[in-house]
């Protein structure tokens, strides 16, 4: 069994389509048929079962596809170790990334990293939480910019911010013509208002359901959003109102701006670099980890 094999393997199953790997693999498809058929034949077992169009995983597939992701991760965290000994400069580091809370402050932690090491390269990958946390656990990327409470056991975090979560309201609300509390709005006050909140998935907005069920009532959710900035444009326009981080709410992109409320619970959300527990960081992933909170500490002194 050799490891372009246990490469080829995955890619099939990536895939579900022998052009489609043999494409992305850059070999001919008669070569990458040939390596599956060695390894079959060497193994005793079928793999994949081959349609018309696609190939399926067979349940003995399915387990050497588990066992591959792991030996292949482990191989390229060795990679990473020997590089890092000998003291090699280049290296690369593969970062996830939530879209909403990133595309705020990826802009300023990028170019401060690039600009310290320009010989790292960087990958990025944006989903939501949970796809982020399933990736981080299984290697698929080195580091997640992802929030607290983690779902996934086999993670582990270095705290990087910590972030208020504000109130927005429509201009015309009857909270924003009111003097400002110095103390802060009651979420207890908001039970009956209609909420506008991200979609399931997002970790952001299961944190605004669980502290509006900790303040005693269940949101009035009126409408929902992949989008943050779309979920503030509707705020300002009358809509309802929401929960924003501070963060966030400091980019004022849109022309349609709400306003924004502080919350006497003062509520905040933890920001932190997940990684999967035992996982060996290279010096490029420690680098980022250092420069993210450099940059974040810099940018929001106040």
């Amino acid at each position: 069994m050799e490891l372009r094999q246990l490469l080829y393997t995955l890619q099939i199953a990536e895939e579900r389509n022998f052009s489609r790997a043999a494409d992305k693999l850059h070999i001919a498809q008669p070569s990458l048929s040939q390596q599956l058929s060695k390894l079959e034949q060497e193994l005793g077992v079928k793999l994949f079962q081959r349609n018309t169009s696609t190939v399926e995983l067979t349940h003995a597939g399915a387990s050497f596809i588990e066992h591959a992701r792991k030996i292949m991760d482990s191989v390229e965290q060795l990679r990473q170790e020997m590089d890092d000994i000998s003291q090699l400069r280049a290296g690369r580091v593969v970062i996830g990334s939530m879209p909403i809370t990133g595309s705020h402050l990826l802009p300023y932690v990028l170019p401060a990293f690039n600009a310290a090491y320009p010989e790292i390269k960087v990958t990025l990958l944006e989903d939501t939480s949970l796809n982020l946390e399933k990736l981080t656990a299984g290697g698929g990327t080195d580091l997640s910019l992802l929030s607290l409470p983690l779902q996934e056991p086999s993670l582990t975090y270095e705290p990087i911010g910590e972030e208020i979560i504000d109130l927005a309201v429509p201009p015309q609300h009857r909270l924003a013509a009111m003097e400002p509390d110095p103390g802060g709005i009651d979420l207890e006050q908001l039970k009956d208002e209609p909420f506008i909140v991200l979609k399931k998935g997002q970790g952001f907005r299961k944190q605004t359901m669980d502290l509006c069920r900790a303040a005693g009532f269940e949101p009035n959710v009126v409408f929902e959003s992949n989008n943050i900035e779309t979920v503030q444009s509707l705020v300002a326009a009358g809509m309802g109102i929401t929960l924003v981080p501070r963060f966030i709410a400091r980019a004022k992109r849109s022309e349609l701006i709400p306003v924004y409320i502080p919350l006497s619970s003062s509520p905040s959300r933890t920001l932190v670099i997940a990684y999967r527990r035992g996982r060996y960081l290279s010096k490029a992933a420690e680098a980022f980890i250092e420069t993210f909170k450099t940059t974040l500490a810099e940018r929001y002194k106040s």
